[in-house]
């Protein structure tokens, strides 16, 4: 009979299970990397000079706004007054990356199910068969006497064992929140916003 203790202690569960750890622990670090680099490309503009840092990007607006009329007078004659507000150009220098959405996948929940199942099914089978003759003849006081026996026993086994392995892995990734340096960073980037009246 097979022994499946033996067949059970054969596994390497450090493939099984540490195997998706693994690549789990490698998904999370690919995603920081990738962070890093989505910071860099997106948010700035790279520099010529290799001692210089690079540049914040920044995405330019101009668009009209009504502001106060430096030349109203509340007290002018209806023929001096001018109008209470005018139109002015405004540009906006808003940063490029307070306008997206910063990557930040984090693994949550990682499940890991691994089965084995070890089925042994041993069939034996024994037949055993007899046989035997005999015969007496006298012929004139001669006696003559034949006798014959045979013994015939057949046996087989068969011992098989089936094995099933199944392995299912379940992770659940969410967008976290932005590392505390970084959130700080965004809030100062925020409010380097400017509008600038032309």
């Amino acid at each position: 009979m097979a022994n499946l203790v033996q067949e059970l202690n054969s596994l390497d569960f450090s493939v099984y299970i540490g195997g998706p750890l693994q690549a789990a622990v490698k998904a999370q670090h690919d995603a920081s990397i990738s962070q890093v680099n989505f910071i860099k490309e997106v948010g700035f503009v790279p520099s010529d000079e290799e001692e210089e840092p690079a540049a914040l990007r920044y995405v330019d607006f101009n668009y009209k706004k009504s502001v106060p009329n430096p030349e109203y007078d509340p007290n002018a004659t209806p023929e001096t007054a001018v109008s209470r507000f005018i139109d002015a150009e405004v540009n906006l220098k808003v940063p490029f990356l307070t306008m997206l959405t910063i990557p930040a996948l984090r693994i949550d929940e990682m499940t890991i199910d691994f089965n084995a199942k070890l089925n042994s099914v041993e069939t034996q089978n024994t037949s055993s068969e007899f046989s035997g003759s005999a015969s007496i003849s006298a012929k004139f006081w001669k006696v003559k006497f034949n006798a014959s026996a045979s013994y015939k026993k057949t046996s087989s086994s068969t011992s098989t064992t089936e094995r099933t392995y199944t392995l299912g892995v379940h992770v659940r990734a969410v967008n976290d929140e932005l590392p505390a340096g970084l959130a700080r960073i965004m809030d100062m980037l925020e409010d380097s916003i400017s509008a600038v009246n032309e």
